[in-house]
């Protein structure tokens, strides 16, 4: 066993980490519509030393880094140029290993894709659905943010106190302001079916549904986003 202090976001003071003989990191990766810019360079690098020092006190990392495949920003760029979405996301997918094999940075264990685990977010939605954690309204499926009593937790921000339609999309027909698309309905392509309607994954759920699927339901580190 060895030990590792690090800052602990959550309690905002420095911890020791404790662990046995492996550590297992998820980092949110990169939305592919474009190249990658010095804010990915700057998440990515910092992952990687913490890696490589994790792994030089012999202790294996499984590191899980996701691709966002399938995004409103990736869409309107494959309608701009007349392609399937794919080929944008292919595309900087390809590119992304280029610019960073160049800055000598260890592959993750993993690079799971959006778009492959639909399936696996399809059934944490209808999870959160039968919990009553999320709702089914003409437009999608979105959380419930005032059933979740500690969110917020995190970024030391109360409910009350976030400005509605900052970063979340209005749509008068959810029940709060605040209330996230987990599933967007849509028949323009890329979509896909669901127990709900046509349609793709809002940007919340990927995470979710790939870092259970890869480390468990809970794991070391989280990061990147």
């Amino acid at each position: 066993m060895d030990k590792i202090k690090i800052f602990d976001t959550l309690s905002n003071s420095e911890k020791h980490l404790e662990f046995q003989d492996k550590v297992r990191i998820y980092l949110c990766g990169v939305t592919v519509y474009d190249d990658s810019h010095i804010g990915h360079a700057r998440t990515i690098i910092v992952f990687d030393v913490l890696r490589r020092f994790i792994e030089s006190k012999g202790i294996k990392v499984d590191l899980i880094q996701n691709f966002t495949d399938v995004d409103d920003k990736i869409i309107k760029k494959a309608n701009d140029e007349n392609v399937d979405s794919n080929i944008i996301s292919d595309k900087f997918i390809k590119k992304y290993f280029d610019d960073f094999s160049r800055l000598n940075i260890k592959n993750a264990t993993q690079y799971p894709k959006a778009t492959e685990h639909i399936p696996d977010m399809i059934n944490l939605i209808q999870n959160l659905i039968e919990k009553e954690f999320a709702y089914v309204t003409k437009n999608g499926v979105y959380f419930k943010v005032a059933k979740f009593t500690e969110y917020g937790k995190l970024s030391k921000k109360k409910t009350e106190d976030l400005e509605s339609g900052a970063r979340i999309e209005v749509d008068k027909t959810k029940d709060s302001p605040l209330d996230f698309a987990l599933w967007k309905f849509s028949d323009t392509a890329p979509f896909w079916d669901s127990p709900w309607g046509t349609g793709r994954p809002g940007w919340h759920i990927e995470c979710s549904a790939m870092s259970v699927k890869y480390l468990g339901e809970n794991f070391d580190i989280h990061g990147g986003g």
